[in-house]
């Protein structure tokens, strides 16, 4: 397929860079990404005040797409405040902490256990159950917050994510675009999941104990202003003793651990995934801080729920707000230009982020070596849209070619441009696709997608290497 690149193509990539170089340099992003939004829209428009209101309209289509992710961690941030300040939180950990000593067994264990859920229910709705139960048996025997969300981030997200062989929704992806089975795609990608996995789990560990013995990792490491400014109003709140009983905390602390087992097994008998399994899990943490606000506040339950609404709001909004100009710039790289400035881009355009691929594939000469490093690199670029799942049918159309040049290797090549693809915009370095497991864990996004960057990108090229053996 010809793709032709024009000026919206350049554009685009330029401020992809210099985005991706801010990041580097840790210096903000919004104004950046305002600027991209608008000088594109010029470009496709040739209208002044088309662009102005195409700043604004990506930002609602950014909240539109961030929305669901917004309410299910605004929600769960609710009922932990009233389990914090009720003390149930404190009946509900007590077991784990017996089975949690060290900080290196909170990060393997909650790391394992996410990507078992993951398999099944895919990691958004897992973030949700594991955070509000484990983040704090965690923090207890010293491990931070910011390396809870790397184990939760690159065991759910990356791991069992680009792998998906439960639900199989991106290997049936990959593997219709390839044209070939999607048996054949799972087995290929076994191999280079488990290399993908082992490599970065295991850089990412061993950086973080070198941090935290030098200091440069701590309990306040990327803690985030709204957490900071939420602990010190529970520090001025009543003592927890006085809203419920023993009995009563002991009571709930069993329940609530119940109701969300009972969501596992809905997932499972209704084949509950995404989208579905996230809302049960809302729905069963919206229910759980009502009930328990009534008990412990008794006459003042209405409004003392309503309260921990509001808080669970704010705090959703304040962890999100830096992300929205972000996420709306690189929702531009596919459908959403077109929803946003109209049909401007070339026929057969199959948006910019994935024109942008198919040039790149196109330019190269074709080798095991050459192939498997330019698939990788598609992969990744396509995965900075923040969804992961975009770019994936792209990466098993440029497999097809590849191997056909080749003569083998179609599977592999699939395999490893889904990896990719997935490892970057599936939550594990775009900061806006990882924030359920910053939120949850109250770190700040873009430190955690730093933190995550040296791991995932060792872990890419020794996978990498690794694929040029196989095909």
């Amino acid at each position: 397929m010809e793709v032709t690149l024009i000026s919206l193509h350049w554009v685009y990539l330029l401020f992809i860079l210099l985005i991706i170089g801010f990041m580097v340099m840790r210096r903000d992003t919004t104004i950046l990404c305002i600027v991209g939004i608008f000088i594109l829209g010029i470009l496709s428009t040739q209208s002044l005040h088309a662009s102005v209101s195409g700043v604004f309209n990506s930002f609602i289509y950014a909240i539109k797409e961030l929305l669901g992710t917004i309410l299910i961690i605004s929600i769960i941030v609710a009922m932990s405040k009233v389990l914090t300040r009720t003390g149930i939180n404190e009946s509900m950990i007590s077991p784990f902490a017996k089975l949690i000593r060290t900080p290196a067994m909170a990060f393997w264990i909650i790391g394992i256990v996410m990507m078992v859920i993951s398999w099944f229910f895919w990691p958004s709705p897992a973030v949700a159950l594991l955070g509000a139960v484990l983040l704090p048996v965690a923090l207890r025997v010293g491990l931070p917050a910011l390396a809870v969300a790397m184990a939760m981030n690159l065991f759910g997200h990356g791991i069992a994510l680009s792998g998906d062989f439960v639900i199989q929704g991106a290997p049936k992806l990959t593997a219709d675009a390839a044209g070939i089975p999607v048996g054949a795609v799972i087995e290929a990608s076994v191999p280079l999941v488990i290399v993908m996995g082992v490599v970065t789990t295991v850089t990412a560990f061993w950086m973080m104990r070198r941090d935290m013995r030098s200091g440069k990792l701590t309990a306040a490491t990327g803690r985030t202003d709204a957490v900071q400014t939420d602990n010190a109003k529970d520090e001025a709140l009543p003592a927890a003793p006085a809203l419920l009983s023993r009995g009563v905390k002991r009571t709930l602390a069993v329940l609530v651990p119940v109701l969300f087992l009972a969501d596992v097994a809905a997932m499972y008998t209704f084949n509950l995934q995404g989208g579905d399994a996230t809302a049960l899990v809302g729905g069963t943490a919206l229910l759980a801080m009502l009930l328990i606000s009534l008990l412990a506040h008794r006459q003042q339950g209405l409004e003392q729920a309503s309260s921990y609404l509001i808080e669970g709001f704010l705090f959703g909004f304040r962890v999100f707000g830096p992300v929205i100009p972000i996420a709306a710039f690189f929702y531009l790289g596919d459908s959403a230009f077109t929803d946003i400035f109209g049909k401007v881009l070339p026929a057969g355009s199959h948006g910019l982020v994935n024109d942008l691929g198919f040039a790149l594939a196109n330019t190269v000469p074709i080798n095991q070596a050459i192939g498997a490093v330019t698939l990788t690199t598609v992969g990744a670029i396509t995965g900075l849209d923040g969804s992961g799942f975009s770019g994936i049918s792209l990466a098993g159309s440029i497999a097809h070619l590849f191997a056909a040049a080749i003569g083998s290797g179609i599977a592999t090549l699939t395999a490893l441009g889904q990896i990719a693809a997935i490892w970057v915009g599936g939550g594990t370095l775009v900061p806006w696709a990882l924030i359920p497991a910053a939120a949850i864990c109250g770190v700040d996004p873009f430190e955690l997608a730093r933190r995550n960057l040296k791991p995932v990108l060792i872990g890419i090229v020794v996978t990498t290497i690794v694929a040029i053996f196989l095909i």
